[in-house]
């Protein structure tokens, strides 16, 4: 059950999605629709639909210029073509907030991974500089936006290599799942912790789909949200509870959304701070 607390968000008069039950899909466990009893209140930033007032661009050929217009905005949504490596980036730092994007995959998809599973991702606490951590990204920890593994946490490395635990259980070529019930703690800074329900026969190979994703197929709008409360981070994809993250050694920083080869259209884009009693 999804507490009163989360739902009646404040200032709020609806919930932000519709969870579905558990009877809808019976490979679902428990825990995850045990959402954090948070309550958050009005944006503190926005896309506003129109331009991209409060973010700039980073691409890692061309820095803060855009000349293929890989970030563009249309119709009321971001479009980000993926033809280049790079993101947009919050011009302010936040923490303690509550992150809600609603996004799409679009038709295209570049070099080099024209024939690969769509990728992107939120990095979340950036610091440091522009473009330090690989390929024009910064130093974060990443909540991950790509077929078949959304939700997943990955450390991005920077000047520093940021840290997190995260309660797991391990499966074939010790690959680390999301585990609450079953798992133990990991503590690393490096490499993945997978979300609980990611296939373990993944390929990376376009149009990848595992018969537990709970992402939208493609061409379809997914809303994800991620709770940053102090040292711990939640990973909600269209409702699901997907990954957990403590004792991270981020808690502040700037937001990042990706451009790593492949079109993604995002309508919504919000931050919202978590009010404490």
């Amino acid at each position: 059950m999804i507490s009163s607390t989360f739902l009646g968000l404040a200032v709020m008069s609806t919930a932000l999605i519709s969870l579905p039950s558990a009877q809808d899909r019976e490979d679902i466990p428990e825990f995850a629709l045990d959402r954090p009893e948070i309550r958050s209140g009005d944006p503190i930033f926005q896309f506003n639909g129109r331009d991209l007032s409060g973010f700039y661009t980073y691409l890692k050929d061309s820095g803060y210029d855009d000349p293929k217009k890989v970030f563009t905005v249309n119709d009321g949504m971001i479009r980000i073509s993926g033809e280049e490596f790079g993101g947009i980036i919050t011009d302010d730092e936040y923490e303690n907030y509550h992150l809600v994007i609603e996004w799409r995959w679009g038709p295209k998809t570049f070099p080099p991974r024209v024939d690969r599973s769509r990728d992107s991702g939120l990095l979340l606490h950036c610091v440091g500089k522009d473009g330090a951590a690989g390929s024009g990204w910064m130093e974060s920890i990443e909540c991950q936006i790509i077929e078949g593994g959304c939700g997943d946490f990955i450390m991005v490395g920077g000047a520093e290599r940021p840290s997190l635990t995260c309660v797991v259980r391990e499966g074939e070529g010790n690959q680390l799942y999301y585990d609450p019930v079953n798992g133990s703690p990991v503590t690393r800074n490096s490499g993945r912790y997978n979300w609980w329900g990611r296939d373990p026969e993944w390929k990376d190979v376009i149009n990848v789909r595992g018969p537990r994703d709970v992402e939208s197929p493609v061409g379809e709008w997914n809303t994800m949200e991620v709770i940053c409360d102090g040292e711990t981070i939640t990973n909600i994809v269209n409702g699901y509870v997907v990954n957990v993250g403590t004792k991270a050694s981020l808690t502040r920083g700037k937001i990042l959304l990706q451009s790593e080869g492949a079109e993604l259209h995002c309508r919504r884009f919000e931050v919202r701070p978590i009010l404490k009693d």
